[in-house]
């Protein structure tokens, strides 16, 4: 049986679900997969970082973060100081990027992962930032390493959808989407539809964590246009940036037009969509009244839906309901099963 050493840049409610999720599977991956995993990093942007080449015990690091304590104490080596000092010292097979999603730049992230592949190991993400602005270098430097850069979890939680167009799809070339891929906003239109104010529904997601770190993110629709320029640039092969993307959220969406809606039998949801144009794709994301025959109508609370439109399969949709952290870890744990057999 091998074993297989993981390490965890970030740990907030993804991470913490990735460590709980690889512990609870173990007699699975061995059973089914000829492999374990023993996590001998992790590296937190407010509570420090520990390093064991033996083997965390997660037990300790949850009472450490539960008590406000850093985790370096936990450390059998000195600590590190940064980050890119935690990839160089930590004996790993598979890094775990999930720090916060930069939607200019995508760094630090993309840095992350480069030290990572430099350093022999699979490079597995959450991170949307670093799939849009950095996907041409770390494919080509994961290839060179012979190693694999994977990002199931950046778009829509863990519903299998690169992974989709890398196996089960070969050879379709795809012409356009469209969808729900933001789930925040999902739920914010849906509550004024309740009769929330936009204040007050911007105040609910963030006291139950749905929200980006900054809701901007959500309400001015950065988070959907990432998500689309990445679709885009890993689907189509056509590199899109967020800037590039058609833009508009849904800040200016008012209780009196979600009324008129209403009572034409339409709802208002944020549509992204993008189709491609020869070598060249369009993009946008724009909140649309749709009418009851649209699939998107009934997607309710944080749930997401893409549908592809592809040369052999005219319309095949993907609905993802009600995600949480564990569904995102799934996406991540999925990755690293299918780094280590090689798909």
């Amino acid at each position: 049986m091998k074993e297989i050493k993981v390490a965890l840049v970030g740990f907030g409610n993804v991470g913490k679900a990735l460590a709980c999720l690889l512990e609870k599977k173990q007699t699975l991956l061995i059973s089914e997969f000829g492999f374990s995993t023993t996590i001998t990093g992790i590296a937190t942007a407010h509570h420090g970082m520990v390093i064991d080449p033996a083997g965390i015990n997660l037990e300790k690091v949850f009472d450490q973060l539960n008590h406000g304590k850093t985790l370096d104490t936990l450390s059998t080596i000195p600590a590190p100081s940064s980050v890119l000092d935690f990839i160089h010292a930590v004996p790993a097979d598979v890094l775990f990027e999930n720090s916060p999603v930069n939607h200019l730049t995508g760094q630090p992230a993309a840095n992350h992962l480069m030290a990572a592949l430099e350093h022999g190991m699979h490079a597995i993400t959450a991170n949307k930032g670093p799939v849009v602005h950095a996907y041409d270098i770390l494919t080509r430097l994961a290839s060179e390493k012979q190693r694999r850069f994977l990002f199931e979890s950046a778009v829509m939680d863990g519903a299998p959808i690169c992974s989709l167009f890398r196996g089960p799809l070969p050879a379709v070339e795809l012409h356009a989407f469209y969808g729900i891929l933001n789930s925040c906003t999902n739920l914010l239109l849906e509550m004024m539809e309740g009769g929330k104010t936009f204040a007050e529904a911007v105040e609910y997601g963030k006291s139950i964590g749905i929200t980006e770190t900054d809701p901007s993110a959500d309400i001015d629709g950065w988070d959907a246009a990432i998500k689309v320029a990445a679709l885009t640039t890993v689907l189509m092969g056509i590199p899109l940036k967020p800037d590039q993307v058609d833009r508009c959220g849904i800040r200016d969406i008012t209780p009196q037009m979600i009324a008129e809606a209403l009572a034409a039998g339409e709802r208002w949801k944020l549509v992204c969509s993008a189709r491609r144009e020869g070598d060249r794709a369009s993009a946008q994301v724009a909140p649309q009244r749709v009418k009851s025959n649209s699939p998107l109508y009934s997607i309710n609370g944080t749930s997401s839906f893409v549908q592809f439109e592809m040369d052999t399969l005219p319309g095949l949709g993907i609905l993802e309901s009600n995600p949480g952290p564990e569904t995102t870890a799934y996406g991540l744990l999925a990755d690293l099963i299918n780094a280590i057999r090689g798909e």
